[in-house]
């Protein structure tokens, strides 16, 4: 491999129309940890030795080009700059937290170029950190000696367990994940619930198990911690980590999962009331019963009935299910809205995208243990009402969303699309002739080509967007799951 590097005409037009990463220091930073990572090769491996280069991101820094190149196979990266003058510096740095920060190191294989050559480059580096169970990112960084001036290029990583969409956007999930606490950073509530269950999908669907480890470690960190059992004042909260554990229990069949779940269940069952003639509070000492809440009672039960053959269950699910058809909680319109005012017993509120897929979920189970077919009517129903173009959710161009979404990936709303695909989903799965088939697709082509940068990390738009978060990642983990053949 030559030590010369070039970049092609039409790659450096495209650069000269970019400019350098927003937040990128303007003075070389302290280093970071820079521990030896050792998998396949060592660090500070010679970048002539590669077994394949890939250009993966670039970027301007005066008249010079910044590049990331990686050997996807090996799988180790190193930073290059073209067009370099003697002086300039070039290096990697490595996060282990999703680019929040240099968790991996800083200014790895620091080195400055001498005369007489037009690019420089530094030694290969490990992009991940399999002995620790890091899932890790790399950018190439460089300061040029005339001006002083620094950029790097974004971040991103190799195709390593990145062989199809799913998979690469479950090791973008994955690098979110704390092994320390046991939670996926910035999201230690439900949110990490709907992480791990997307994640647990993923390993169903694309076959690739190497991310199952977070199953046990949420668990034995965080199983005794608060109330215990993952359950606290939030009905919603308590439904979320029973659903994950459900998942769990699905992939693993290990039992303690599956009595998680149960006591999870029973916890939920403190929250009924009779109050507007029954239904589950969506907190402690507040009369306010949520739609979100009522539809996973609804869906846990009918689950952990499908699983243990309970008629408690069974029963419960039902009557969940009579009192909430019986509120009028599915609109005129065909959405489900937010929930039932504990004064006026009315149902009121707005629309959100999970209200419609968790209810559809929740029904979807109830027929499997009870045999009514009209509850897949219902639920067909919702959907339609959710996926036509034009409609509350899903605009002219035919993408789903939440009316008015920011552009934030750690608040509840960001998580919300993720529960209405896995509704889509399942229901396509249970129907025949894939009738949202399309639709999904159509969303996961729009996520993946508009709303994904090089790291495969997801915006909240569907449509586009800059925002990169858990949540964001939790819906586009949970659509590449859908679509995934």
């Amino acid at each position: 491999m030559r030590v010369m590097l070039t970049v092609v005409a039409t790659t450096m037009s495209a650069l000269l129309a970019a400019g350098p990463p927003s937040g990128e220091p303007t003075t070389p930073h302290t280093a970071a940890d820079n521990t030896v990572v050792c998998n396949k090769y060592c660090d500070n491996r010679a970048a002539d030795q590669a077994t394949g280069d890939r250009i993966a991101v670039t970027t301007p820094l005066d008249d010079r080009v910044l590049q990331l190149h990686f050997a996807d196979n090996d799988p180790m990266g190193w930073a290059a700059i073209d067009h370099v003058k003697p002086g300039d510096s070039v290096w990697l740095d490595r996060s282990f937290d999703a680019g929040s920060s240099w968790t991996g190191g800083s200014q790895l294989g620091l080195t400055k170029a001498p005369s007489g050559i037009g690019a420089w480059r530094t030694q290969m580096y490990n992009n991940d950190d399999w002995n620790n169970r890091g899932v890790g990112a790399l950018r190439a960084c460089g300061s040029a000696v005339d001006t002083g001036r620094i950029a790097c290029t974004p971040w991103a990583r190799t195709r390593w367990n990145a062989a199809n969409r799913a998979q690469a956007a479950a090791t973008a999930m994955m690098a979110t994940y704390d092994n320390g606490t046991g939670y996926f950073r910035s999201s230690s509530g439900w949110g990490s619930a709907v992480s791990l269950s997307g994640v647990i999908r993923d390993a169903v669907v694309t076959g690739m198990g190497s991310y199952e480890y977070a199953i046990a470690t949420t668990y034995d960190k965080n199983v005794n911690a608060g109330r215990g059992q993952f359950r606290n004042e939030f009905s919603d909260d308590t439904g979320w980590w029973a659903m994950a554990w459900l998942d769990a229990y699905d992939r693993t069949g290990q039992q303690r999962y599956l009595d998680t779940a149960k006591a999870e269940a029973e916890h939920m069952q403190t929250f009924w009331t009779g109050d507007c003639g029954g239904g589950i509070r969506w907190q402690e000492g507040q009369p306010y019963k949520a739609s979100i809440s009522n539809s996973l009672y609804l869906q846990v039960n009918a689950t952990l009935a499908d699983r243990t053959g309970s008629a408690t269950y069974r029963t419960r699910a039902q009557q969940g299910w009579e009192w909430f058809r019986s509120k009028g909680l599915i609109g005129s319109d065909g959405l489900v809205i937010d929930g039932v005012d504990g004064s006026s017993c009315a149902a009121v509120g707005k629309r959100y995208t999970y209200n419609q897929g968790v209810l559809v979920s929740a029904l979807i189970a109830l027929s499997r243990v009870n045999g009514d077919q009209g509850l897949i009517t219902t639920a067909r129903s919702i959907a339609d009402a959710t996926t036509r173009t034009g409609s509350y959710f899903t605009g002219s161009d035919g993408i789903v969303g939440d009316p008015g979404e920011s552009s934030s990936c750690t608040d509840d709303g960001s998580f919300f699309k993720a529960g209405l695909v896995r509704g889509l989903s399942e229901l396509d799965a249970a129907v025949s002739g894939a009738p949202y088939r399309d639709f999904l697709v159509r969303q996961a082509d729009s996520a993946y080509a508009r709303s994904r940068n090089d790291f495969d990390q997801y915006s909240r738009s569907w449509s586009g967007g800059t925002g990169k978060g858990p949540g964001c990642q939790a819906g586009g983990l949970a659509l590449m799951n859908a679509t995934h053949q």
